[in-house]
């Protein structure tokens, strides 16, 4: 199979940064990547699978959850490629943010079409998942890498990344390229 594409790499990324789940069962060497939207986000969950469809068996399949959300997913196979990704995400089965991650564009619009929201002119970045050390080491990273300026917005008891102001067409012009039509309303 080889190593992985640019694109792979940005597309898992981003995923780990938003919805996506990494895990590895008890007993496998190897982890696996689980892409699950709504399916009212079919269109986008299918734009994921074309990009990593040879890491997969089967198609994207609609599943039921226990309420009454339907749901539109799929997992790549367990591969030595995802348990990179894994061994660098997780620590003691938390999620974490690893020093020097490489926010790249179209890391960037996945985490952003996956995790981004937007109110008046402000956009957020839906980090709640993560510890206040890894929500500081995204916020470094927008800076290091895109002069991007962002803080920390407390949502009701958690915090999420609020990108500045000043910042904000910056980080539009750098996403809008990568960002499917269905998601443009999160940019205007």
């Amino acid at each position: 199979m080889g190593s992985l594409t640019s694109v792979q790499k940005s597309v898992i990324i981003g995923s780990a940064l938003g919805d996506g789940s990494l895990r590895k069962a008890q007993g496998r060497r190897n982890a696996l990547l689980e892409i699950n939207h709504s399916f009212s986000s079919k269109e986008y969950v299918d734009w994921k699978y074309q990009h990593l469809k040879n890491l997969v068996i089967t198609l994207p399949k609609k599943r039921k959850n226990n309420g009454k959300r339907i749901a539109y997913r799929f997992t790549t196979r367990s591969l030595p490629e995802i348990t990179q990704f894994y061994e660098k995400f997780y620590q003691d089965g938390k999620k974490i943010i690893f020093r020097n991650i490489v926010l790249g564009p179209l890391t960037m619009a996945v985490w952003f079409m996956d995790d981004g929201s937007k109110t008046y002119n402000a956009l957020y970045l839906n980090t709640q998942q993560f510890d206040l050390d890894s929500q500081h080491e995204l916020i470094n990273q927008l800076f290091n890498q895109w002069n991007i300026e962002a803080t920390l917005n407390k949502d009701k008891i958690y915090h999420r990344i609020r990108i500045r102001t000043s910042s904000t067409p910056r980080f539009k012009k750098i996403v809008k390229p990568f960002v499917l039509p269905m998601f443009c309303y999160k940019l205007m």
